[in-house]
């Protein structure tokens, strides 16, 4: 969306957020992706034209569920409370500020403004003034255990634990060190959130989880991860910046699922 209103509720959520200085270009995320041309959001509003009004579809009856049964997810709760409890509405246009798009049939908002890559199994979102798909970014990943080497995040409940916070958590992706990824890792601290899960577009709750992790040169950064087990989907920040932490959240809640796992 564009004009007066759209950048206004975009805006307000950058200042609502905080500031911290922008970021130089990263490292590829969890894993290394082929370069695309990149497209900004409005862009993909005019490829994908306004958003469907999709078909009223039972929501899976646990959390990230494909086939409606109760199966719990690997070492999370119950599906009693890792479900949202509702039937999803006809899927709604995208709020002001915000463009759907789309991959591999997990619908998500992105900022106007962002540029969006979609390649490798991967969709990004970079904020602005961001040339790679690292620090500041919001990466989209179906299939992520399954196609990672090493099973992560599902493996041994990887994004519930202390060093979950990356399929390898040795490099550091602080502001100043994200480019070169040449400072190791000190130690890594999970965060306790107020609320441990996130209901999305769908109705579905994932596992939301935060990681602060201190670098050898004592930079810290902080990663975050919404988890759902069963559809094997990842919403994940590789290195938040802090002035838009807000907007993570607004993206992270508007995700749909059913089509991707229809």
């Amino acid at each position: 969306m564009s004009g007066r209103r759209g950048r206004s509720r975009f805006d307000a959520l950058k200042r609502n957020a905080g500031a911290s200085p922008g970021g130089p270009s990263g490292r590829s995320g969890p894993r290394g992706a082929a370069a695309t041309a990149p497209r900004s959001a409005s862009g993909l509003r005019r490829g994908l034209g306004a958003a469907a009004i999709a078909a009223l579809v039972p929501a899976a009856a646990a959390c990230g569920g494909a086939d409606g049964t109760a199966a719990a997810p690997e070492g999370g709760p119950s599906p009693d409370s890792t479900y949202g409890g509702a039937m999803p509405a006809a899927q709604a246009p995208a709020p002001e500020g915000f463009t759907p798009v789309e991959i591999e049939g997990i619908k998500i908002n992105a900022p106007e403004g962002w540029e969006v890559d979609d390649a490798d199994g991967r969709l990004c979102m970079r904020p602005p003034g961001q040339a790679a798909c690292a620090y500041g970014s919001l990466q989209v990943l179906p299939h992520v255990a399954e196609r990672d080497p090493d099973k992560w995040p599902k493996k041994g409940d990887a994004f519930d634990k202390k060093n979950g916070w990356a399929s390898d958590p040795t490099a550091c992706r602080s502001l100043n060190t994200a480019e070169a990824g040449d400072v190791k890792v000190k130690e890594a601290e999970q965060q306790t959130l107020p609320d441990p899960f996130t209901t999305h577009a769908d109705g579905l709750k994932s596992h939301h989880s935060a990681w602060t992790v201190t670098c050898e040169n004592n930079d810290t950064f902080e990663v975050r991860l919404w988890f759902l087990p069963t559809s094997d989907v990842a919403v994940y920040v590789w290195s938040v910046d802090a002035r838009y932490a807000a907007v993570y959240d607004e993206i992270a809640t508007s995700m749909d699922v059913t089509e991707y796992n229809e």
